[in-house]
């Protein structure tokens, strides 16, 4: 097994606690009707998210899902930008017309956008994957979606197309076991979702998404798979989400042994136990969840403080007419 120092557990562990406190942030705001329209949050996952973003290149893209802030934060988005998108303000990433659903920013992140439907950044992924194939950029385009999306028929297709071509694609399955409220294996028949890789002689890996090195070594595999011209890859981390599908579901569906064995596998705490060991003190971690506490509470101060989109624009950014990535110019 390799080792890893402790400068770089401790920026795994960083944006893991920044993710966290992104999403428990925006609970409270929506809690105390701030925020516009109703948030999906990633708590419990963010080691999967650390994991795998840890492994993307700056040149590199991905697509997101309606859960998607973890993704975002990974990637190093600006924590007052998507605030304020959630709060449907001027200043937010996509102008306050996407929300928190529909974040999107091309001119630093290469963010092809969450999505609202479940699956359709497949086929959004698997595009941006031609396109790099057509103009040789070296990137690789990573599909982030949930447990659910892979009983979608976009799936399927785009796999297949993405195998055939020997696209530049990987696809991170956050199984966290529930699409919506139904327990996923009440409606598929495979342990892994990802074996159904094999199908399309993908080759896939299955990890614990409590542990972000795990993470981070199967995205390593995969990435380089995908920027070697092998074609697509499945990666599916095994998560838990602690909340209900929405914010204020009250998951009732779900049993109690889900909880329990959910925060006895905590991710955030697991690293800052390995920490411990790695050398890192207890006043560190602290430092960090007292960083991320206060760079949150700046992001929420700068959302509720920004101004709400001028009525006249909403036509503006409809359309793009300069996408150099454009494979039918």
């Amino acid at each position: 097994m390799a080792t890893y120092d402790k400068d770089f557990l401790l920026s795994l562990y960083r944006n893991m606690v920044r993710i966290r406190a992104f999403e428990e942030h925006a609970a409270e705001c929506f809690t105390k009707g701030m925020l516009a329209g109703n948030i999906h949050l990633s708590i419990g996952q963010e080691a999967a998210e650390a994991g795998a973003f840890a492994a993307i290149e700056p040149k590199d893209y991905f697509t997101s899902t309606h859960r998607g802030h973890g993704h975002a934060i990974a990637r190093g988005a600006d924590p007052k930008l998507a605030m304020a998108e959630l709060f449907g303000k001027a200043t937010g990433y996509c102008k306050g017309k996407g929300g928190s659903m529909h974040i999107a920013d091309m001119k630093k992140m290469n963010h092809l956008g969450a999505n609202g439907i479940v699956g359709a950044g497949q086929p959004i992924s698997a595009g941006s994957a031609l396109a790099s194939k057509i103009t040789e950029d070296g990137s690789v385009t990573v599909g982030c979606f949930g447990d659910g999306a892979t009983n979608e028929g976009s799936f399927h297709e785009s796999l297949n197309m993405a195998a055939a071509w020997k696209l530049p694609m990987v696809w991170f399955i956050e199984n966290n076991c529930y699409g919506v409220s139904t327990e996923i294996h009440r409606i598929t028949n495979t342990p892994d979702l990802a074996s159904r890789a094999a199908a399309y002689g993908v080759p896939y890996a299955v990890v614990d998404g409590t542990d972000p090195i795990a993470v981070y070594e199967a995205m390593k595999v995969a990435m380089e798979h995908a920027r070697s011209g092998q074609g697509p890859y499945l990666v599916e981390a095994k998560v838990y989400r602690y909340q209900g599908h929405y914010c204020g579901d009250p998951a009732v569906y779900r049993p109690k042994e889900y909880m329990e064995q959910a925060l006895k596998n905590d991710g955030i705490m697991k690293l800052g136990k390995r920490l411990l060991e790695a050398g890192a003190t207890q006043e560190e971690l602290d430092a960090v969840k007292s960083a991320a506490e206060a760079e949150m509470d700046e992001a929420v101060k700068f959302a509720d403080e920004s101004p709400y989109p001028d009525p006249a624009t909403v036509l503006d950014d409809m359309y793009v007419t300069d996408n150099e990535r454009c494979v039918a110019r």
